[in-house]
């Protein structure tokens, strides 16, 4: 069996423990005092997933930059240097000769012997060389979308798509806020536990010094003693067990705010009946609307109409303005900064691209979008059931809740009483040791009972909070 001595050494070593590396950290770290508003505030923006939902909505800007940069004119230079080591040969008919023997023959003109010159059946082909060696050519083009339904329909749907990662961002930070408001409230739950937990040692080590002291004067047996020692050690090793609940409860927070590790966290805030019960359930009446997840699932739904609206824009044509100016030089050298000649040209045109036949491929998406639009609406239809289902989960959740606090807290006040009756009974002598060990138990399980029943209601009151769409 586990001595008291023993056990003092073993609490001593691990407050060491606590302590040095508490000191440690008050060195190397920073230390956060928080309320939990603070706490809230903090996880808004170190946590990692919503640190994320704020990229996408920066992600989401620069793709709409992307959608305006198509409607604006594209300008581009060129510039090229060719060497053409062998210039291409082109083969075409003898002209010249044709044209020779045409005029010769128009004028009747006679050979040597006087017989009048005939045009031959074939003149044969010329082979020649056109180009230089060295060409440049430098010039500017510009394009411009005069129409394009795609790129329109982008840029109507471009307030839409911010709000959608602007909303994505708020249903990520109250998801935040409800596990962050779990969290802290258990941590400070925890705290009022200890503080109970050192309450009862201190009643038992009072205990255990008048059970030593009737022991010595033959009014108790050496049993009672140990049985008073052994229900001491039990709530010594809860105390540590709870320390170390809480310590990893900490690292959890921190985690869940994006808080370094090795920085120090202290809660500020307290909990008590009254303020769980405070402004609540006088109002159940609730919107959809209030709900940011339905919010964001509307905006999904907008997106989703943009996304019709874009495919069918693709049966009209697009018109676009091309235009370019260039000049080029030709060289049999490579000289082209001295002297020598560069050549304009230029063009402007506008152009129709007329969707004939793809295969089906536009009718394909279109449906396929319809079908994508009646999913989301069947996801709102299911989110409205679900949130209606929350609601009526919630208030019931919570008016338990309450009701169940309210009755451990009047047992557990009722079993302190009961406790310090019968150690009077047991101080004066007409109690039995166990009598006053089985009230100490009914105490300590009224405790826990009230503990369990004090977080449980913030739990319901967060869950409830979130339901109505309140958080």
């Amino acid at each position: 069996m586990i001595t008291q001595k023993h056990l003092k050494n073993v609490l001593l070593n691990v407050v060491m423990l606590i302590a040095s590396g508490a000191n440690a950290q008050i060195a190397s770290t920073n230390t956060h005092n928080f309320n939990l508003q603070q706490a809230v505030e903090y996880a808004k923006k170190n946590n990692t997933q919503v640190k994320n939902a704020l990229l996408n909505l920066q992600i989401q800007k620069q793709i709409n930059r992307g959608i305006t940069a198509a409607a604006f004119p594209q300008l581009n230079g060129s510039l090229s240097n060719n060497y053409n080591p062998d210039i291409q040969v082109s083969v075409f008919p003898n002209f010249i000769a044709q044209a020779t023997y045409g005029v010769l023959t128009h004028e009747g003109v006679k050979d040597a012997n006087g017989v009048p010159i005939q045009s031959p059946s074939d003149f044969g082909t010329i082979q020649a060389q056109f180009g230089t060696k060295f060409t440049a050519a430098v010039g500017v083009s510009l394009t411009q979308i005069l129409f394009d339904g795609q790129v329109f329909v982008g840029l109507q749907a471009r307030k839409t798509s911010l709000e959608f990662q602007t909303k994505n961002v708020e249903v990520t930070e109250e998801a935040i806020k409800a596990n962050v408001q779990k969290v802290y409230y258990q941590l400070v739950v925890a705290k009022t536990q200890v503080k109970l937990i050192d309450a009862n040692i201190d009643r038992l080590q009072k205990l255990a010094h008048d059970t030593k002291e009737l022991f010595k004067n033959g009014f108790a047996e050496k049993l009672d003693v140990d049985k008073v020692s052994v229900q001491l050690t039990n709530l010594q090793t809860q105390k540590i067990s709870i320390l170390n609940s809480i310590s990893i409860g900490y690292l959890g927070l921190k985690m869940l705010m994006g808080m370094p590790v090795k920085e120090d966290l202290v809660l500020t805030d307290e909990v008590n009946e009254s303020q769980i019960k405070e402004g609540v359930l006088k109002d159940t009446a609730y919107k959809y609307d209030d709900r940011k997840e339905y919010q964001y699932a509307l905006l999904g739904k907008k997106l989703n109409e943009y996304n019709i609206k874009r495919y069918k824009m693709s049966y009209l044509p697009s018109l676009y303005l091309n235009s370019n100016y260039s000049k080029q030089a030709q060289r049999a050298k490579y000289d082209f900064f001295g002297k020598g000649d560069w050549f304009a040209s230029s063009f402007a045109s506008v152009s129709m691209s007329i969707p004939l036949f793809d295969g089906f491929a536009k009718d394909a998406k279109v449906k396929q979008s319809r079908l994508e639009l009646q999913q989301t609406e069947n996801n709102i239809d299911n989110l409205k059931r679900t949130i209606d289902t929350d609601v009526e989960q919630a208030t019931l959740n919570f008016k338990s809740s309450i009701a169940t606090m309210d009755f451990q807290k009047q047992n557990m006040d009722l079993a302190e009483t009961v406790y310090n009756q019968t150690k009077k009974k047991y101080e004066v002598g007409t109690g039995s040791n166990t009598e006053i060990t089985s009230a100490e138990t009914d105490l300590i399980t009224a405790q826990t009972n009230y503990i369990n029943a004090l977080y449980n209601a913030i739990i319901a009151k967060v869950d409830y909070q979130k339901a109505i769409g309140k958080l």
